[in-house]
């Protein structure tokens, strides 16, 4: 994009939230994450990369997106002895810590909670990573709770947390040992933030004094019959509880819609959010209203009484 529409495009998001135009590789992408490193942002989704496992998008402007890479040309060993019916690694969360890049994912069948979390490190965003093996599992007939959809979250202390989470219990959080990016051994509960009847893919932040618990309700995967809406919590701890701006708690079903769906786009969700780059962004995927294909989406989001709001799909 020319540096002079690029500058009209911020100032326009200072007044309000924007919706980005996007080009080039958008589609199909399914549950993106997104990270900025120098010069450019990266981002993570679920699906193969020609093939292979974790496509990775380059853009150096937030607008025009190239495929750049693959987290994995082959499921690590571990995730198709543990799943065996799996066949990709799902919903992948971007983050880095002390110069190292952590990718956690997930593997499952669809439908079930016979489950897994794992984790991969790089020194770069866009190339060689090392599987680091499996961080949660969840079994079917066994646990109320499913171990798909992870993020890495921080908080005022430095302290690093995975939540995690889809249908059956609700949303979930364990603690992490921060050096390792493996289960904490000295917290080891399972922390309930959010339940409700669908409900999946959070994404946590802290922003000043609250953290804010995306996530997204019903359901996602079925093309132009999608029906996922994207909705956020608050609380002033990261444990909870988190309550929406009704004052209504996300353990009872509570959630301030963010993102609902049109007829040119359906179904908007699995979000995830990165904050000061140089706008805030929330990052999800829609579906096309015509053919169902899901496609990458980028909003800007401004605040308003400690409130996120998010540009509307056209």
């Amino acid at each position: 994009m020319p540096g002079g529409l690029y500058a009209r495009c911020l100032l326009l998001a200072a007044a309000g939230a924007q919706l980005l135009q996007l080009s080039g590789d958008i589609s199909p992408v399914h549950d993106p994450a997104i990270i900025k490193a120098g010069g450019a942002w990266y981002l993570y989704c679920t699906g193969p990369a020609r093939p292979g496992h974790i496509p990775i998008r380059c853009s150096t402007d937030l607008h025009s997106w190239t495929l750049c890479g693959r987290v994995f040309d082959t499921l690590p060993e571990w995730a198709t002895r543990e799943i065996p019916g799996s066949r990709t690694a799902w919903a992948p969360d971007i983050s880095v810590f002390r110069g190292t890049y952590r990718l956690y994912y997930a593997v499952s069948t669809f439908g079930h909670n016979d489950s897994a979390i794992g984790l991969a490190t790089s020194k770069s965003p866009d190339s060689q990573w090392t599987d680091r093996g499996m961080v949660l599992r969840s079994h079917e007939g066994e646990d109320d709770w499913n171990a798909i959809d992870p993020n890495l979250a921080t908080d005022a202390e430095g302290r690093q947390w995975l939540v995690f989470g889809s249908f059956w219990g609700g949303i979930k959080m364990r603690r992490i040992d921060a050096e390792t990016g493996m289960l904490s051994r000295d917290d080891t509960r399972l922390y309930s933030l959010a339940q409700r009847e669908a409900i999946e893919a959070p994404f946590l932040v802290r922003r000043d004094k609250y953290y804010y618990l995306f996530v997204s309700f019903d359901f996602c995967c079925r093309g132009v019959n999608s029906t996922y809406k994207i909705a956020v919590g608050r609380s002033r701890e990261i444990t909870g509880p988190y309550v929406d701006r009704a004052g209504k708690p996300m353990m009872e079903g509570g959630g301030t819609l963010l993102e609902t769906g049109t007829p040119r786009w359906r179904g908007p969700g699995h979000e995830a959010v990165l904050l000061g780059s140089p706008d805030d962004l929330l990052v999800f995927h829609a579906y096309d209203g015509t053919t169902g294909r899901p496609t990458l989406q980028i909003s800007t989001l401004v605040w308003e009484d400690d409130w996120p709001v998010a540009a509307s799909l056209q």
